[in-house]
């Protein structure tokens, strides 16, 4: 058949899904039965597929799907009883414990003597009982923390223990649907009414065990409670209040958007209703809280941190982006009333010193989550109207709060920033206003000059017309706040040459001097810290000079002010930290050119790049160890510790490439595991830039290779590493990363079976068989290493058991190899699979017809290891066949092992031994005999008969 007439065969499909499937590949052999059943007509032929498939989605973890899919089989067929049994798997891990214990007692009654069916009848025989008692149990807890809290006349104290209880029981499922069907929402909606701080903690708390990972009870406490109230409490001025409503609201959301992508129905198995309506009303109370002058700092901050990670689309491939559109359309002028409001100035809202930098967060995400020109000019009409509205009134509090706008776009989507300072007259007035005897007027138009001059073409204007101001300012301005962002504003000029040590701005050792200056007020705690902030942001700048960075590690004063900075609640100096280490790490990319190119660029006198001296690697090395010894790590640490809109992917890009620099030497690898570094990569492999995911993962591996994995990640984080170190094996990372990734997944395999099988679940295996063909044989060499570990599981053996491969052929081919790296990682793999598989050593001879030299060669090493892997392996091809045996005793191998079972001293080592109990097989069978002294290991041919 031709593959277009395979493809219309169910018949073909249904047999190359089976194929599949006993290769392992569950999503391929869906796939297959998934376009047999289309193409199918005959209902039992299709009971059979549905069938077929539910099993795959068994072994995917897809347990509504198998459910469902095993049911269809049923329709058709109700005596299926493999069906069945496939059905109450499924049923069983969605919590349906009734109806699995009907369908496995249908399948004993079927089936009595079938053990499978009797083990999962008792198991869920165990679990309803265990359940029964839970519920009741647990009936009675729900009761009596509700009494106490309901009674007037019960401590303070008292009601506060209730209070926690009930957060404890809302974390169990039995326990959160008792407090639901009981009226817990009710006696929760009075306690978020309470003065008490614990109280109301504890009600928040309670609320969020309700609502996680269930739809059904989050619709229902989203209509009873109201979003007014839950937005109320966020809005709050306590900050710990604010930020466990805002994790409420958080799970709320959660469990509203991933259950329509489920297709979820509920434990009860009824239809929801679509929670649309009820995501747009609580996007529409967050979009109202931004502009409301009642709503405290950190409130308005986490309804900004809300709508930044539920309003975009999580991934560019899905094509929907309306709640974008919707949120610009009905809710970026509130957005624009915070991004414009001077703190400084009586009217608008309270701010906290991350509230604008969340504003330009949020706008620079809803404008990349943008399609399509059109929408991005709508976006950008609108910014432009906003601003014009303002500026264009006569006073200059309005003046100020247009330019504040601009300032706050500049900061993120730079592109709008830079059309709304194109207003007529914007310029002017920020030029004028820098001259102004009001510092708060002075502030604003500094920082939007500072902002502007961030673009390469923007910069060319400020550089002849702004300069000058700027250093006027620097020099006579009698407030320091003034000072330090005409500091920075000269700085980020002073740095338009980047790390090319030929480009430079200004003249020679004035960077050094500016750098100086900010040095000097980071370090100054009378300063306040906003004002010391931007010298760290000038920092960021003007460590592009290694002169800077030299002088700035250097100072260990100045990097443990900057550290100490890193950790405080002002969240946005993150990125200015996370770039001037960068820098000073080196660890930013660095594209070296062609030697030709260059050849030929200065023949033709075009500018080349040059590297300043003191960027060489002794260097760098000298600098990652003294920021090493200032407590870089604890700072970074911190940095990617608390959730927050300023730590935007371009900062955990930043934190990532440190990080990778930091472990780069293997002694300080240990140093910064035992500062949490290890714990912090894992999240920044996840959420992070594409750069900043590989480079999250190659520190991962370099600490996995040299540490031990249960120590630098305990307990279930160990599981977590494994799929950044895997997603590191692939074409578009470097050879590097491939080896460091390798070798890291080598030393996980040899811990424990689950962690083998997390690797085999992410798809690891065929990964590491594909690099086994590299060519560079250190990579060859580490994926065969990889495998040795990974035959220890069941599932790769069955791949080598598999017929119609190469697998095996590959093994034995490498055990012959020059390298002996890669012979002793095939050998050992070989021995592994030849002791746990005796079919497979019947096909040995097969492979190829030097398999007998390729075994001696093995035996005669020089290497004691290469020596025992060869012996084992002989050993194990004489036990499976009496045949093998002949065929090596017949052959130079019955010398060399001859010669190894006597050992080269008195104490008999491991390959002597394994070389005596070949022979002792040998003399089993009959094929030599035993002579001289009971015990010697001297043997000659048995007499042929």
């Amino acid at each position: 058949m031709s593959n277009k007439e395979k493809e219309k065969d169910p018949a073909t499909l249904k047999e190359e899904g089976n194929t599949l499937f006993k290769a392992g590949d569950m999503k391929g052999a869906a796939c297959c039965y998934t376009k047999a059943i289309k193409l199918s007509d005959g209902k039992t032929e299709r009971a059979v597929l549905y069938r077929n498939r539910s099993a795959c989605y068994l072994k995917l973890e897809d347990y509504t799907k198998a459910e469902a899919d095993a049911s269809k089989a049923l329709d058709t067929d109700p005596g299926d009883v493999k069906a069945r049994f496939r059905r109450a798997q499924a049923c069983q891990k969605l919590g349906q414990l009734n109806q699995a214990f009907e369908d496995s007692q249908k399948c004993a009654q079927l089936e009595p003597k079938n053990r499978a069916f009797q083990d999962l009848l008792r198991e869920l025989g165990a679990q309803i009982q265990q359940k029964a008692k839970q519920l009741n149990s647990t009936d009675a807890r729900v009761q009596q923390m509700f009494s106490l809290l309901m009674d007037a006349s019960a401590t303070d104290s008292d009601r506060q223990k209730a209070a926690q209880n009930l957060v404890v029981l809302s974390r169990e499922d039995a326990g959160a649907e008792q407090i639901f069907r009981n009226d817990g929402v009710k006696l929760i909606q009075r306690l978020l009414e309470s003065e008490l701080e614990d109280i109301l903690l504890s009600a928040l708390r309670t609320l969020v065990g309700l609502c996680t990972g269930h739809q059904s009870r989050t619709m229902a406490i989203v209509n009873e409670l109201g979003m007014q109230q839950l937005c109320g409490v966020m809005g709050t001025g306590a900050s710990a209040v604010s930020l466990a409503a805002c994790h409420l609201l958080q799970v709320m959301f959660e469990a509203l958007t991933e259950d329509m992508k489920k297709d979820f129905r509920g434990k009860d198995e009824a239809i929801l209703a679509e929670p649309s309506r009820e995501l747009r009303a609580m996007l529409r109370h967050l979009l109202d809280m931004l502009p409301a002058t009642g709503v405290s700092g950190p409130g308005r901050d986490s309804a900004i941190n809300l709508l930044v990670k539920q309003v975009p689309r999580k991934s560019q491939k899905n094509p929907d982006n309306s709640v974008t559109l919707w949120v610009i359309d009905q809710g970026l002028k509130q957005i624009l009333e915070v991004a414009g409001t001077v703190p400084e100035l009586a009217h608008g809202p309270p701010l906290t010193e991350n509230s604008n930098m969340s504003c330009s967060v949020l706008l620079s995400k809803l404008y990349d989550d943008l399609k399509s020109d059109k929408e991005r000019e709508n976006f950008s009409k609108l910014c432009e109207d906003y601003i014009q509205q303002h500026f264009g009134r006569p006073d200059v509090e309005s003046k100020l709060r247009a330019i504040q706008s601009a300032s706050t776009l500049l900061q993120g989507p730079s592109d709008v920033g830079n059309q709304a300072l194109e207003v007529p007259g914007m310029m002017d007035a920020v030029i004028a206003l820098c001259a102004s005897k009001d510092v708060t007027h002075q502030q604003v138009a500094v920082e939007a000059l500072i902002h502007a001059s961030g673009k390469a073409k923007r910069a060319s204007f400020i550089t002849p017309n702004g300069v000058a101001l700027l250093k006027d300012l620097y020099k006579n301005s009698e407030n320091d706040r003034i000072r330090v962002r005409a500091l920075v504003g000269l700085c980020k000029l002073g740095s338009a040459g980047g790390t090319d040590f030929s480009m430079k701005q200004f003249a020679e050792g004035s960077t050094v001097k500016l750098a100086k200056q900010c040095r000097k007020w980071l370090c100054n705690d009378s300063l306040p810290a906003a004002s010391r902030r931007w010298s760290v942001e000038g920092l960021a700048y003007l460590t592009f000079d290694a002169d800077v960075k030299e002088d700035l590690v250097g100072d260990q004063n100045a990097l443990r002010a900057m550290f100490e900075l890193a950790k405080s609640e002002d969240k946005t100096v993150l990125f200015a930290v996370g770039s001037t280490l960068v820098n000073c790490t080196n660890s930013y990319d660095v594209e070296k050119p062609d030697p030709q190119m260059l050849e030929l660029a200065k023949y033709a006198k075009q500018h080349v790049p040059e590297e300043h001296p003191k960027d060489a690697a002794s260097y760098v090395e000298k600098r990652l160890g003294k920021l090493l010894e200032a407590g870089v790590v604890s700072a970074l640490v911190c940095m990617v510790k608390h959730e927050s809109p300023a730590l935007t992917e371009s900062c955990r890009e930043c934190v990532a490439r440190a990080f990778l620099a930091l472990v780069d030497r293997q002694q300080d690898r240990g140093a910064v595991v035992a500062q949490g570094g290890g714990k912090a990569l894992i999240p920044l492999a996840s959420d992070n830039t594409v750069v900043g995911k590989v480079k999250s993962a190659q520190a991962l591996a370099k600490i996995t290779i040299t540490s031990n994995p249960e120590i630098a990640f305990p307990g279930e984080r160990i599981y977590e590493v494994v799929r950044p170190l895997i997603s590191l094996l692939s074409l578009e990372c470097t050879l590097l990363q491939n080896f460091e990734a390798l070798m890291a997944l080598t030393n996980l395999a040899g811990i424990s079976e689950r962690l083998r099988q997390k690797m085999i679940q992410e798809k690891a295996v065929p990964k590491m068989e594909g690099y086994m063909f590299e060519e560079h044989e250190l990579v060859r060499a580490a994926a065969t290493e990889c495998m040795c570990n990974m035959v220890l599981s069941t599932e790769v053996q069955q791949l080598y058991l598999a017929t119609g491969n190469d697998r095996l052929k590959l093994l034995v081919l490498y055990s012959g190899e020059d390298d002996e790296r890669l012979r002793r990682a095939a050998a050992g793999t070989l021995a592994m699979l030849t002791a746990e598989l005796p079919e497979l050593c019947a096909r040995i001879p097969a492979t190829t017809a030097h398999w007998l030299e390729i075994l001696q060669a093995l035996l005669l090493s020089e290497a004691g290891d290469l020596r025992h892997r060869g012996a084992a392996i002989a050993r194990n091809l004489m036990q499976a066949e009496r045949s093998l045996a002949e065929t090596l005793m017949a052959s130079e191998a019955l010398e060399i092992l001859s010669v190894l079972a006597k050992g080269g001293s008195g104490t008999a080592d491991p390959v002597s031994k394994t070389a005596q109990s070949c022979l002792d097989k040998a003399i089993e069978y009959g094929i030599i005999q035993s002579s001289g002294e009971a015990g010697a290991a001297v043997v000659g041919r048995a007499a042929e008969e």
